[in-house]
């Protein structure tokens, strides 16, 4: 299978939570940043979409006090914080890293702008989308699926806590099937919550293939990057 020359990789804002579940570990982070310097360091461009929910789930955490528009661009504040995070660990690691947001904080990111963040790729910058679409009613899977798109990457990895998409949740069902490969249009027709319809579909218009796999096993990330077969694959 071909190595990808320019990648999205897809992160959870759980990921950085560790076995605290809530907020920044500092091995979790230093994990995942080794782990993406392994794909950086075969010279593939690399960007990243991280989400928030170590810090705030607005569909969860709002309950009947906060609106829905409020509560997504507290999300997509958080995202910032944990972009930041980031980017100070990558770079603390040797990684050469720009902070872009759809929301502006000069002080902190430069703002989104396509060409810029394509030129930083083209000279080995690690680029960190942060901020989501800037919208609300929007997830970071649709801000991953949207910038992928933007950058033209050629694939979009969105790292997990499990190996791959399968038939059903695998921890509440044990007959629950891994699939190797799937469509688009099945992932979506079955609803199998890989990543939300406005995501899935933004992508299958636009050709770019989808790798669902597991962050906790060591070495996936650069794997995918280099197009070994990991976790489940969707694309036509």
């Amino acid at each position: 299978m071909k190595k990808y020359r320019r990648i999205l990789v897809k992160l959870s804002g759980e990921a950085l939570s560790g076995a605290s579940r809530h907020g920044i570990d500092s091995q979790a982070l230093a994990h995942i940043c080794s782990e993406l310097k392994a794909a950086y360091d075969k010279r593939i461009q690399l960007a990243i979409v991280i989400g928030a929910g170590n810090i705030w789930r607005g569909a969860k955490d709002r309950g009947e006090v906060i609106d829905r528009v409020t509560a997504d661009y507290m999300g997509m504040m958080a995202t910032i914080i944990n972009s930041l995070a980031l980017q100070d660990a990558l770079e603390d690691q040797g990684v050469a890293t720009r902070v872009q947001s759809a929301i502006h904080v000069t002080q902190l990111a430069e703002p989104y702008i396509r060409r810029r963040a394509i030129r930083h790729l083209e000279k080995g910058r690690v680029v960190i989308f942060a901020g989501g679409t800037g919208n609300p009613y929007f997830t970071t899977d649709s801000a991953a699926a949207l910038r992928a798109t933007e950058i033209e990457a050629q694939a979009l990895l969105k790292a997990t806590k499990v190996d791959g998409v399968y038939t059903d949740d695998p921890q509440r069902n044990r007959r629950a099937r891994k699939l190797e490969r799937l469509t688009y249009m099945e992932a979506i027709r079955r609803r199998l919550r890989v990543m939300d319809t406005t995501a899935l579909t933004l992508c299958m218009e636009n050709k770019i293939p989808i790798v669902v796999f597991n962050l906790a096993l060591r070495g996936n990330i650069a794997r995918a990057a280099t197009g070994r077969k990991v976790g489940t694959t969707i694309q036509e």
